[in-house]
């Protein structure tokens, strides 16, 4: 392919784009697409070859690395968590409305093992106030997303992957987007972001966001009889959530120069947030609460530096730094029981879950350094060190004086990477890498058999990973690559310690690690008005020590979450992507993905006896699941400038079992149903985007949807928006 390169704008392209992106995470790729007609944004040929209507691909980058483009999708209501829901392999799994938790579930690994990032900086420890599902889909330009083996640029520990947002970022004029929603079950959400760039490098930026529902949808549930004490299982009553409202809010300011010659960018910028969240059920949808509730708040000030050619040419430096204070207050002090009709029964001691007024405060600092080093136009050499030091300090709220834990909880963790991209031609290039994981762990630990002494413990676990990459352009539009990588990922704070509430930590628990392969290849041609996209990848994993998240039972028919290693669990599959786009006015496409995620153990954990288990598929996890979208676009309708946009999309997910499928293949109770949810978005601009307004329906079918064991989610939902862009 002939080097060269060329000047775009994304305007008219469709809702879905991936756009392949580089595997450093600097500032200046193709994230910043300029509006202003000062500034035109070049692509260099030898990273993306965009095709129009569809997919970008071609990405001289040996990972595999694609970016939605959020743009088209901030006129409807979608989070960036449903924006990463298209992408091929990924899948959002939640456990009920507008602010419940969720967890990103990519190439059949779920929820911890799947990093994320914003512009770089890991987010691990900043709070639930701040998560994917609760940030606008407007707040970022796009959404990269590695799957599998991860670039040493991101510093992380990942084993299935990371999630990378990168902002807007805009140079050069003024600039205003707000938005406000409202739909179903009283759900509120709006949205306003301003700045403005001089021309003498000065710039500032202010977002403000908030969403809110009562997520007081029906679902299908066994009821307790309070007179007997049972909970029918097989017969299930159509009930409405009375105890499930949620909002947060969250401000976000930055502050800087760009553009100067000694930085390319210096930002300040501070982060606030809170939440107020009803707990409505447990980690089983048959025990519901009435009172339990949650609320949070966070400040998090950060500093941003990055600068090309850093006393001589081809050396860039990236640094950023960030302190996360976050506070989460949890509520269980009912006298009383309830369930779903609303009815109420006297319990024998105080709390519904457990007697519970904590206050968890989170300190979480985070500091990274990226280097890169350019040896010509073949080589390019990358340092990476992610340090991060969090601590905890619980306090309970039950009496008149606040007592505080005497010990507090507490990691460290550090990870630094080299690596090296040798790109000697336009037909091939290869990169190899080494990290090294070190992890610090301090905590109480009970001293006496009736627990109620304990004493500060600690340990230090550290480990060396490796890997390769590399790709080739077998002919024109076809693209292979093939990967590598000796990983482990080390506990995270929630599996150590806990959510202080309806999950428990295990301070000893281990890191995993595992041997990844991935294998890639895809196709991109464009002639005429068509566009064609086809892709399809192979995916092995060989896990130790796996961490798995369990459901135990409790006294009084209580359910909790703990997590503990299982020995070796072995993931195979595949999944598959086409896209086909006609012109400017349609782009049709979908993702396959199957992903088998088996118990490979011959034994059971600890003894020698047979493990019925073996080779069975892991519990509660999809393994097959699809998508698909058509999106129509009549350009000019009304006035010029003025356009209509349609788009159907749909997921599909095959049914999987609660427990082992040995267990639970044959019962109902343990069984998600096979699903097939519909949803439709109309939008009409005017004014080239200036002026927007939307109308959509989710789950128009209203089929009943799960992710996680029983927990339903909403039902159809219908949503308006209105957003008023200015540049």
């Amino acid at each position: 392919m002939k080097k060269s390169t060329y000047s775009m704008t994304l305007s008219c392209l469709p809702t879905l784009i991936f756009l392949p992106v580089a595997a450093q995470t600097d500032s200046t790729r193709v994230n910043n697409y300029q509006h202003d007609k000062h500034i035109h944004k070049e692509v260099r040929l030898d990273e993306v070859t965009v095709v129009a209507n569809g997919v970008g691909r071609i990405n001289k980058s040996a990972f595999n690395a694609i970016a939605v483009d959020t743009r088209e999708m901030q006129n409807t209501t979608k989070n960036l968590s449903d924006a990463l829901s298209k992408a091929p392999g990924v899948r959002l799994r939640e456990s009920g409305g507008v602010g419940s938790d969720m967890s990103l579930m990519m190439d059949g690994l779920s929820g911890k093992h799947v990093k994320v990032f914003i512009d770089g900086v890991p987010q691990e420890g900043v709070g639930a106030s701040f998560g994917l599902n609760n940030i606008p889909v407007s707040f970022a330009s796009r959404i990269e997303v590695y799957k599998g083996v991860v670039p040493v640029g991101f510093g992380t520990d990942a084993i299935g992957g990371i999630v990378n947002v990168v902002t807007n970022r805009r140079y050069i004029g003024w600039h205003l987007d707000a938005s406000y929603s409202y739909g179903s079950f009283n759900t509120h959400k709006s949205n306003v972001s301003f700045g403005q760039t001089f021309r003498n490098g000065l710039t500032y930026e202010i977002t403000a966001f908030q969403n809110y529902s009562d997520n007081n949808y029906k679902v299908n549930s066994p009821v307790e009889d309070f007179t007997t004490g049972r909970i029918d299982r097989d017969n299930k009553e159509s009930v409405r959530r009375f105890h499930d409202a949620y909002h947060n809010e969250a401000a976000i300011a930055k502050v800087g120069v760009v553009g100067k010659p000694w930085a390319d960018r210096l930002i300040i910028g501070v982060t606030l947030s809170q939440m107020y969240k009803e707990i409505q059920t447990g980690v089983r949808q048959e025990i519901v609460y009435g009172q339990k509730h949650r609320r949070g708040n966070s400040i998090q000030p950060s500093l941003e530096y990055v600068k090309r050619n850093l006393f001589t040419k081809g050396l860039d430096i990236t640094l950023t730094g960030s302190y996360n204070r976050d506070v989460t207050t949890n509520i269980d002090t009912a006298s009383c029981k309830y369930n779903w009709r609303g009815e109420t029964a006297p319990l024998n001691s105080p709390g519904e879950q457990s007697y519970l007024h904590s206050r968890a405060t989170n300190h979480n600092w985070s500091t990274t350094a990226t280097v890169n080093y350019h040896i010509g136009r073949a080589h390019l050499v990358t340092f990476n060190d992610v340090y991060t030091d969090f601590r905890r300090r619980n306090a309970s709220l039950l009496t008149a004086e606040t007592l505080t834990d005497a010990i507090d909880k507490q990691t460290r963790k550090n990870i630094a990477g080299l690596q090296y991209r040798l790109m000697p031609n336009e037909k091939w290039n290869m990169t190899a890498f080494g990290k090294y994981y070190t992890i610090y762990v301090a905590g109480p630990m009970a001293a006496t058999e009736a627990m109620d002494q304990y004493v500060r413990t600690s340990h230090t676990v550290d480990f060396w990973g490796y890997g390769a990459a590399a790709t080739w352009f077998v002919a024109e539009g076809l693209q292979a690559k093939l990967s590598y990588e000796k990983a482990c990922r080390l506990p995270t704070i929630e599996e150590m310690f806990g959510d202080e509430d309806l999950e428990t930590g295990d301070m000893d628990i281990k890191p995993e690690r595992s041997d990844n392969i991935n294998l890639n290849i895809s196709y991109s041609r464009r002639f005429d008005r068509h566009s064609l996209y086809i892709e399809g990848g192979l995916v092995y994993r060989d896990t130790k020590d796996y961490i798995q998240r369990n459901i135990m039972s409790m006294s009084g028919g209580k359910y909790a979450a703990a997590y503990v290693n299982y020995g070796n669990v072995l993931t195979k599959g595949y999944n598959l992507s086409l896209r086909y786009g006609h012109g400017r006015w349609l782009s049709v496409g979908g993702n396959v993905t199957k992903m088998n995620v088996c118990d490979n153990m011959p034994t059971t954990m600890g003894s020698s006896a047979a493990n019925i288990n073996y080779k069975q598929r892991i519990s509660n996890l999809p393994y097959l699941f699809a998508d698909s979208d058509i999106n129509l676009y009549w350009h000019n309708l009304g006035q010029k400038g003025n356009t209509l946009s349609l788009t159907y999309d749909n997921q599909y997910l095959h049914s999987f079992t609660y427990y082992s499928s040995n267990i639970g293949a044959n019962k109902d109770d343990y069984v998600v149903p096979n699903q097939f949810s519909h949803n439709m978005t109309i939008t009409y601009s005017i004014m080239r985007g200036r002026y927007n307004f939307s109308l959509e329906c989710r789950n128009f079918t209203n089929e009943k949807l799960y992710d996680n064991f029983s927990l339903q989610k909403a039902g159809r939902a219908i949503y308006g928006k209105v957003r008023v862009r200015i540049f």
